[in-house]
């Protein structure tokens, strides 16, 4: 009897094994991102149709209208939302996407801290570890 020889692997050959601990956090990080850009939405349609709920500060080096932050935090809200939706489903570019998104968010959020100091932080901590996640184990939900 003869031993056929077993194909050495290549490394675009090999599926990574997916681990639970990763995977939970993946889909852990796409729920937030749905959560927190619906949330955003929701202060964002706030700041549009009630001016006057957000306090502005005085001496503030990046004052912007309230009504314009509204629409600022609406866009960003429903573009993290849908790609929440995206890095759910294990897409790549959702994944590259989200990366960005949350950056963005947490960068709008922190020059949006003197008007909503601690929905600001919370977001911009939300905003963190949804950047981390995506970055440490999204390969493993990529298709």
């Amino acid at each position: 009897m003869t031993q056929q020889a077993m194909p050495m692997p290549r490394a675009g050959d090999v599926d990574e094994e997916r681990s639970g601990l990763a995977t939970g956090f993946i889909v852990f990080a796409a729920v937030m991102m749905m959560l927190a850009g619906s949330f955003q939405a929701v202060a964002g349609l706030v700041g549009i149709f009630q001016d006057d709920f957000y306090v502005t500060t005085s001496n503030y080096l990046l004052r912007l209208d309230t009504t314009t932050w509204g629409w600022i935090h609406l866009l960003l809200g429903v573009l993290v939302l849908l790609v929440g939706f995206a890095v759910l489903s294990g897409r790549t570019w959702g994944r590259v996407v989200g990366i960005g998104l949350a950056s963005l968010s947490a960068l709008a959020n922190f020059i949006f801290i003197p008007y909503y100091p601690v929905w600001s932080l919370v977001v911009i901590a939300v905003d963190v570890f949804v950047i981390w996640a995506l970055a440490a184990h999204g390969r493993q939900m990529a298709h």
